[in-house]
């Protein structure tokens, strides 16, 4: 039983690496490139897949090569926080703003707090691949604060505007 759910832990793993690697646009290939030949191709599909279990340092250089958190690797265990909406999970701290979504928008009024903030986030990470921005931990809450708005109602309004990438 417990090797079963190593496995299941491994693939949910597999999962998310999947996810942030799609997100950054690469191909299993690319990936490998931008690692220096590091993680051959063939090695990140067998962790994508689960067939393989990661090393904490490998992950952690997994996640350095990707630009993201150890965490967002990590699988939302069943002791996750719950909401009120049914859903399962609360909404996670981080969100995925849609920048070509964020463009089609022009000028339009609201979003210009939005902008400037964006702009400030991939100034300080030299970030400028213009597809999708990950906002860290704190991000959503400060811009919440910045439009004279709570947390919830902020992230409904992404949403409802296609900003927000689930």
């Amino acid at each position: 039983m417990i090797e079963e759910e190593g496995n299941d832990y491994a693939r949910l793993i597999g999962e998310s690496l999947r996810a942030i690697r799609r997100q950054r646009g690469w191909s299993l290939r690319e990936a490998e490139l931008a690692s220096g030949a590091e993680f051959s191709a063939s090695a990140l599909g067998t962790y994508e897949r689960g067939e393989r279990s990661l090393s904490v340092g490998r992950l952690h250089r997994l996640a350095t090569l990707y630009r993201v958190p150890v965490d967002r690797l990590l699988p939302r265990t069943p002791g996750d926080v719950r909401t009120d909406n049914g859903d399962g999970l609360a909404p996670p701290d981080d969100v995925i703003i849609d920048l070509t979504a964020l463009e089609a928008h022009g000028d339009e009024p609201g979003l210009e707090a939005l902008r400037r903030y964006v702009g400030v986030i991939q100034g300080e990470r030299h970030d400028w691949n213009g597809r999708l921005l990950s906002m860290r931990r704190g991000d959503l809450r400060l811009l919440a604060r910045l439009t004279g708005t709570n947390l919830e109602h902020t992230r409904r309004h992404l949403d409802a505007l296609g900003l927000l990438r689930h």
